[in-house]
């Protein structure tokens, strides 16, 4: 080459065929700007200067990686590019421009700002003589590899049509094969989800942009042997492939004869596949095969995000239009939000069906706390009687320090109330009780705390006693509603535990509610579980589990009542 310029006046014959056009100019794609290449230019000379006059050593490199067309597949080759400058001098015009030390730190600070480095040292001054030897040295390998990690990363990489498109470029150009075909696969239940340029892509869905297939149609297929195994399937060439199925059929309708599937996984987890095909046998083989190792990962990776963000949609459509469910049967109303799904792309958008199970068997169980309503009304009575004695006592205390009428005749009207409550306590006394101490009795009690100090503490020890969110006296009660539940932590705790047992025996629909006591509700049958196996062996299993599982809530709720402020027992 021509010192810092691209124009070559030697070549080898790859050289021309890959670089040099008829006058011997580099051309070419390079992975950086022009501006970048200039500026990349200036900081080599400079280097070269600085070391050769100034005696000051600089270690700069600039990886320039040039891109040509091969003309014999027009693929993308990608080469870096080594420069040896050992031919190439430098002298000067003129006098040598002199650095003091303070130059030569102001310049070692801005080595990277070319304008400073022209100030100091203006290239007028400086003249170079010889010629410089590029050697191009083939990277494509590792630079695709490296796009492709770049590419896989962007969260659209598989499901967008250019971004897809690009990917299969990438693998051309990687096993140098132009008609190379490319397909991805993704693992959905019991469906497999194909990508491939052949189809469109609109709605950057890996369900909805992917052809549908039951996973039964693989059986025995060399996808089916790839995934069994574990390991990369190469097939030489179909058509004498001794376990041909419908799928090798209808791969060599399309053209390929050399065929190649590895299984992707995400955390040890069979998530999908990536296949490679050729129409020419032998195309792909052990050795260039070898170059997937690094990126299959990162195709699982991109696999899982998209299943991952179509699942995110999912369950959107199913909160949407549907209410909580059980995860016993998810599986039916993700079967109903896909097909909604797939109504919603076809533009053939309806409500989504009704999900109904037929011909379960209803199983039911309680645990009630005996007679809970007696004393819950119990506690409050008692409560309630204990707020109006300390409210007489405060009134008929009052009236001995100053006999005052109103006093005596409303520590009458608070004992006809305590003979009420302890005789015929009612459904709406508590709140009859509450707004007459609120609103007769409390408000002389300002007045009546001055008479004595007697006094005073008497009312400070029935404010104190008072709970401020319910405005009366909350012990009695507090005591039973503690104990009831403590008593249905523990029994919920110990039926869930049970619950997941039954689970594993066999899926079924439960649930439970909690109020003085828990109950369940249990449904089983073969619509609710999603291979539609079911036998009446699991309903008799069932029934035996809630006998013992009641066996074990009476042995616990008969610990727990030593323990309880209120003994409670169980029903």
């Amino acid at each position: 080459l021509v010192p810092f310029q691209l124009q070559t006046f030697y070549t080898s014959p790859r050289f021309k065929q890959m670089f040099t056009g008829g006058d011997g100019r580099i051309q070419g794609r390079v992975n950086v700007d022009g501006q970048t290449v200039d500026h990349v230019k200036v900081l080599h000379a400079y280097a070269y200067i600085l070391q050769h006059f100034y005696d000051i050593q600089l270690e700069f490199d600039y990886p320039l990686i040039f891109t040509a067309i091969d003309p014999g597949t027009g693929l993308d080759r990608h080469f870096r590019i080594d420069f040896d400058a050992r031919f190439t001098t430098v002298k000067t015009v003129g006098p040598l421009p002199s650095l003091t030390e303070a130059d030569k730190q102001h310049l070692l600070a801005h080595l990277a700002d070319p304008h400073e480095l022209m100030s100091l040292l203006p290239p007028e001054r400086f003249a170079f003589e010889g010629f410089a030897i590029i050697n191009a040295v083939d990277v494509t390998d590792q630079e695709v590899i490296s796009s492709l990690k770049r590419d896989l990363i962007e969260k659209e990489s598989i499901i967008s049509n250019a971004r897809f498109y690009g990917l299969q470029q990438r693998m051309q150009t990687l096993f140098r094969k132009p008609d190379l075909f490319f397909e991805l696969s993704a693992l959905q239940g019991d469906e497999v989800l194909s990508l491939n340029c052949n189809r469109q892509i609109e709605y950057s869905c890996i369900y909805a942009d992917s052809e549908h297939h039951c996973i039964n149609e693989y059986e025995g297929s060399v996808y089916a042997r790839a995934c069994c195994e574990g390991e990369v399937l190469l097939v030489e060439d179909l058509t004498t492939y001794p376990h041909r199925t419908e799928i090798e059929d209808k791969l060599i309708r399309q053209g390929l004869r050399n065929f190649v599937v590895a299984p992707l996984h995400y955390q040890d987890n069979l998530i999908g596949t990536l296949s490679l095909g050729s129409p020419r046998p032998g195309d792909l083989h052990a050795l260039n095969i070898m170059k997937l190792r690094d990126v299959l990962p990162l195709f699982a990776v991109s696999i899982h995000r998209s299943l991952e963000e179509f699942d995110t949609r999912l369950q959107a459509v199913i909160k949407e239009q549907c209410t909580a469910i059980h995860p016993s049967v998810e599986w039916r109303f993700r079967q109903a939000a896909l097909r909604w799904t797939e109504q919603y792309f076809s533009k053939s958008m309806t409500e989504m069906e009704p999900i109904v199970f037929d011909n379960v068997y209803p199983l039911y169980g309680v645990s009630d706390i005996r007679s809970s309503s007696r004393q819950r009304s119990a506690g409050i009575q008692a409560d309630l009687l204990e707020h109006l004695r300390m409210a007489q006592d405060i009134l008929c205390l009052g009236h001995g320090h100053k006999p005052l009428p109103i006093l005596d005749h409303m520590a009458h009207h608070v004992g006809k109330w305590k003979s009420h409550i302890a005789a015929d306590f009612g459904a709406g006394d508590e709140l009859s009780v509450i707004d007459l101490l609120r609103r007769d009795v409390e408000p002389l009690f300002e007045t009546l705390s001055q008479f004595s100090p007697e006094i005073a503490e008497k009312i400070d020890t029935y404010r104190s006693a008072i709970d401020p969110q319910l405005g009366t006296i909350y012990r009695r009660r507090r005591d039973f509603e503690e104990s009831v539940m403590c008593i249905n932590e523990v029994l919920s705790s110990y039926l869930d535990k049970e619950q997941e047992k039954a689970q594993a025996m066999f899926p079924h629909y439960f649930e439970k509610h909690k109020s003085d006591g828990i109950e369940y509700g249990i449904y089983i049958g073969a619509s609710m579980v999603e291979n539609g196996q079911f036998d009446l062996l699991y309903l008799h299993n069932l029934r035996l589990w809630q006998l013992m599982v009641m066996c074990g809530i009476v042995r616990l709720a008969d610990q727990m009542r030593s323990k309880l402020k209120v003994p409670l027992e169980l029903a």
